[in-house]
């Protein structure tokens, strides 16, 4: 008799995301079953404009500014006062820019502001994600509007957690969030990763890749890792709601389940 309206979810996540950025929201969205609520909070990122406008690359003294106080803290306070049992920091590159270590103090941080609630970031969840499916060695790839110095920081974010990235690269598509397409990201990262990498790690919460990862998992033959997968993966484990609602049976209706993006989902 009456329509869904949204109210009744298992779990509420809250997503720190850049003020002009659709792509963490559309990705956690499009993942996120029916009965986990998210709940989003824009913060000021001096690298994006008006209609999500960005340069052909990203400068780095905004990257780093982003997690850096009062504006990401703030908005951290307010949006645990709403009733969410986690935040997910839908940031990347500032985890290259500041190293682990910045990024656990810049944690540290922000679950103060937020009252003791888990809060959450893509690197860190990328890293502990590597470590869940026991992966040793991996292929970096970042979006087009990271240039060298930004994933070179990437590759010794993940070299100093423990990891061999023989292969870190820029992807080599036009640079404009809207600008791409799942068929030619599929076909870029299956031609450039190589054989010698157990995973794929692909970069940036605004670049758009989930609707690759089943594909790319069945190309390359081995676990695919997106920031925004990774995220609500470890925003799930954080809220302790668990993730292991789909295993690769094809059998989500119903269930809540998480199915069809990527090997990771299996392991709660």
């Amino acid at each position: 008799m009456w329509q869904p309206d949204g109210w009744d979810v298992r779990v509420r996540l809250g997503v720190l995301t850049p003020h002009a950025d659709v792509g963490p929201e559309s990705e956690l969205r499009a993942m996120a079953p029916a009965d986990v609520g998210l709940h989003a909070a824009r913060v000021p990122f001096g690298g994006i404009g008006r209609g999500g406008a960005m340069d052909p690359t990203i400068p780095l003294a905004p990257v780093r500014a982003f997690a850096e106080p009062p504006f990401v803290d703030e908005a951290a306070e307010l949006l645990a006062a709403a009733p969410v049992a986690a935040i997910a920091y839908a940031f990347t590159s500032s985890a290259y820019v500041i190293g682990a270590r910045g990024e656990a103090y810049m944690l540290e941080r922000l679950r103060e502001r937020a009252h003791g609630l888990p809060v959450v970031a893509t690197c860190a969840a990328t890293v502990e994600a590597l470590r869940v499916l026991g992966i040793a060695r991996i292929g970096l790839v970042d979006p087009p509007w990271f240039d060298a110095t930004l994933n070179d920081l990437g590759r010794g974010y993940y070299e100093e957690a423990g990891f061999e990235v023989p292969y870190a690269a820029p992807c080599d598509l036009p640079s404009g969030q809207v600008l791409i397409r799942p068929d030619a990201l599929h076909d870029r990262v299956a031609a450039q990763v190589p054989d010698e990498v157990e995973a794929v790690v692909i970069g940036g919460n605004g670049f758009r890749a989930v609707g690759v990862i089943g594909a790319l998992e069945a190309t390359l033959g081995r676990p695919v890792l997106t920031a925004n997968q990774v995220l609500l993966w470890a925003a799930l484990r954080a809220a302790g709601s668990g993730t292991g609602f789909g295993t690769g049976s094809g059998t989500t209706s119903g269930t809540g389940g998480i199915d069809g993006y990527g090997r990771l989902f299996a392991h709660p």
